[in-house]
């Protein structure tokens, strides 16, 4: 595990150079690897009408020298000059009728297919973001990062598999339509004027690059900002009885300067790269009419003023259509880099992995539990073990309470339980079964959790609670306020069921809140039931209370209590002492004698097993 960790942390450490990350992209096709063949369908169209639509300008420059040569046509009378001209412009209408229709299907098809591919990328994001396993979000993700990712990331990936796309085909079917137009109408002229083309792709190639390089840092800075304001709000009740309001702007404010400088290079590389197009393209424009003229009056060409300036406006027109690439190619850039860490994360395999549907699934549990000669170190801290070689045996339908120190792993021990986590040495079995061989969301469902800091969603107590269990009935949810002594107090608010807990909960007391939690978890009748701490935060009242709900749910259980009061502990069956990771002492009921490993002194008499 050291060595893994070491290595990531190397890894690191070579994406850096002086302080600063690498940019990090995907190649462009990837973009479009979530196409189905919808989008594949809306794509095709939409090129060819794209191309139909860049051939629009080149081909209006054949019937704009066509008129010229018709105006310079001394031997044609008035009435010839008004025919030919009403020919061209009749012309004129066809063509723009043609880019019409092209154009329609182009915009309309790229939005449509780059609109679904970015639905279906946030889709995949957030189912992916929920089947990872807890240590992903223990050291490689945040809420603000993720929020931003789905909100602006995904903006930007959008914007470069859209209606950037569409426009890009079309500007490249400009360039090659209009050099094409301009070879067949006139050679030597355009070879001349193709002079002007390595300046305009040197300039593309530089506003790319550094785009891409700033707009990656701009959206890590925007991630980063977006995690302050998460939370800050989330938490505005402890920022405000501590008077960090200001402590708290700062901070955003730091990530907003990163995020304005790069923003500031970002344009000032866009407003250089797009100066320099402009500045070769008028360049161009005093070569093309000098050279023109010259070989219009020279006898040994046969150039027509019609010929020149079609060669002309071909060439500019295909010119121009690479300077006017510049902003696709900065939407390209900017999505490549916004869909790396987002691609990253779908393609990544969790190696617990909620959505998956093999493993076993039995008609019932009993409730054994065995921890297993266990070696166990968080992701997070590889080189500080917290079990080593750790053992326990509850048997079905008793209760174990967990004692000692914080810190010394007895909330471990639910997370392992739950397969939060999974051991790096020994085995977690359940039913004489090893935890791993089961499908892990019907084995969670057999399991029911109650935390010290109960977690309740911002919607009605109802909603809480029927989200313990799936297609609960409204008969179920009011068992389950029974059970955890719940109902007597939802009874006397106006709205009963329904009234709206708040953010987090914050309308309800602790104990109100915790036996929500509680009647959230016996809503799905689990053959095991773990309580973390789950009254040390609550007054001696609100304790009582708790404490009655939870005698009522432990029977015929399997119950795992982690505890630091007497009073939570004293009806269990079977009381482990934890110490620095190991169980040092193991008894049924307490009695007369001190432990010496637990954080307070306690009396108690210990029945070795």
């Amino acid at each position: 595990m050291a060595t893994t960790s070491n290595g990531d942390a190397e890894a690191e450490k070579s994406s850096k150079i002086d302080g600063e990350e690498k940019t990090q992209t995907v190649p462009l096709l990837k973009l479009f690897s979530f196409a189905d063949s919808t989008d594949v369908a809306l794509m095709i169209v939409g090129t060819v009408g794209a191309i139909a639509n860049g051939l629009g300008m080149p081909l209006m420059t054949i019937l704009f020298g066509q008129m010229i040569n018709s105006f310079g046509n001394n031997q044609s009378n008035n009435t010839d000059i008004v025919s030919i001209i009403s020919k061209v412009s009749l012309k004129f209408v066809y063509l723009a009728v043609g880019i019409g229709c092209a154009a329609l299907l182009q915009v309309t098809c790229w939005m449509v297919t780059g609109a679904r591919q970015a639905a279906r990328i946030r889709g995949l994001y957030l189912k992916t973001i929920l089947r990872q396993d807890v240590s992903f979000f223990d050291k490689e993700t945040n809420t603000g990062e993720v929020i931003g990712r789905m909100s602006g990331d995904t903006v930007l990936i959008q914007d470069a598999m859209g209606e950037k796309v569409g426009k890009f085909i079309q500007l490249i079917s400009t360039f090659f339509g209009g050099f094409i137009i301009a070879f067949v109408r006139g050679w030597l002229l355009t070879i001349v004027l193709c002079s002007a083309i390595p300046l305009l792709v040197m300039a593309g190639a530089f506003v790319a690059m550094i785009i891409s390089k700033m707009a990656s840092r701009g959206q890590s800075a925007y991630g980063k900002a977006a995690n302050v304001v998460e939370q800050t709000i989330g938490s505005i009740k402890t920022v405000a009885s501590f008077t960090g309001e200001k402590q708290a702007i700062t901070n955003y404010k730091k990530f907003l300067v990163d995020a304005y400088k790069s923003g500031v290079h970002e344009g000032l590389a866009a407003g250089i790269g797009f100066g320099t197009v402009m500045l070769v393209v008028f360049c161009t424009y005093s070569l093309a009419v000098y050279f023109g003229t010259k070989l219009t009056l020279e006898e040994k060409h046969t150039y027509s003023g019609g010929q020149v300036m079609n060669v002309i406006i071909a060439v500019l027109t295909a010119s121009m259509s690479l300077g006017q690439a510049s902003p696709c190619l900065s939407a390209f850039a900017a999505g490549r880099a916004a869909a790396f860490k987002m691609f990253e994360t779908i393609e990544r395999k969790p190696k617990i992995d909620a959505f998956d549907k093999s493993g076993k699934v039995l008609d019932d549990i009993h409730g054994d539990i065995e921890l297993r000669d266990v070696y166990f170190s968080y992701p997070t801290r590889p080189d500080e073990p917290i079990f080593n070689g750790f053992s326990l045996n509850i048997t079905s339908g008793t209760t174990a309470a967990l004692v000692g120190e914080s810190g010394s792993g007895k909330s471990t021990v639910i997370s392992l339980i739950e397969r939060f986590y999974d051991p790096q040495v020994g085995e977690v079995l359940i039913d004489n079964i090893n935890i791993k061989e089961f499908q892990l969301k019907w084995i969670r469902g057999k399991i029911g959790l109650v935390s010290q800091e109960p977690v309740l969603f911002a919607s009605s107590i109802k909603a809480n609670i029927a989200y313990g269990k799936d297609g609960a009935t409204i008969e179920e949810i009011r068992a389950a306020t029974e059970l955890a002594n719940a109902a007597k107090f939802i009874d006397k608010l106006p709205q009963g069921l329904d009234t709206m807990v708040g953010e987090h909960g914050t309308q309800m007391s602790g104990g109100q809140k915790q036996r929500i939690a509680i009647a959230r978890a016996i809503l799905k009748d689990p053959r095991i039931l773990l309580l973390d701490e789950a009254t040390s935060a609550l007054d001696a009242e609100s304790e009582k209370i708790v404490q009655e709900a939870l005698d009522r749910i432990m029977v015929n259980r399997t119950t795992v209590i982690v505890a630091h009061r007497l009073s939570t502990v004293r009806n269990a069956d079977m009381i482990a002492v934890i110490h620095r990771g190991k169980m040092v002492e193991k008894g049924t009921h307490l009695i007369s004698i001190v432990l010496p490993y637990y954080s307070f002194t306690c009396r108690a008499n210990i029945m070795y097993t």
